[in-house]
């Protein structure tokens, strides 16, 4: 399975879901990376993003540095720590990094950083549960 087939209808890297926010992961050596900009869609309060939109990017930011290499797997657990606010309109870019992997749990990192000045706009450690190895098409 790979992310780009319109059978992907993830809310946050699909392209096959109209709703969803289309970002496109990759690898960059060690790291998952992606970009990203906020927009009056996804408000929480009058000009700063949902908390829960970002956890979304940084959650699949973590499982991506994982899906983007084969491997299939899920949330088992997260935390989630905002630093700072993400207003409406502003760029962002996504880290996921591995902190660990014993058998078939991954410990993972990641944040969102403002992409005009590297402020630490929200980090999350996850745990994932490796299900197992695909063949990416």
């Amino acid at each position: 399975m790979r992310l780009d087939v319109p059978a992907n209808r993830c809310f946050v890297c699909g392209p096959g879901n109209v709703n969803g926010l289309n970002i496109k992961f990759r690898l960059d050596g060690e790291v998952c990376r992606a970009e990203w900009q906020s927009s009056e869609a996804y408000m929480g309060y009058e000009g700063v993003t949902h908390g829960g939109i970002q956890f979304c990017l940084l959650d699949d930011v973590m499982a991506n540095l994982l899906y983007l290499r084969g491997f299939t797997c899920v949330t088992a657990k997260a935390d989630v720590r905002f630093r700072n606010p993400l207003g409406i309109g502003e760029k962002v870019e996504l880290y996921g990094r591995l902190i660990n992997r014993r058998g078939p749990l991954a410990v993972i990192e990641g944040q969102i950083r403002l992409a005009s000045d590297d402020t630490l706009v929200a980090e999350s450690t996850g745990h994932f549960m490796v299900k197992g190895k695909f063949r990416p098409e």
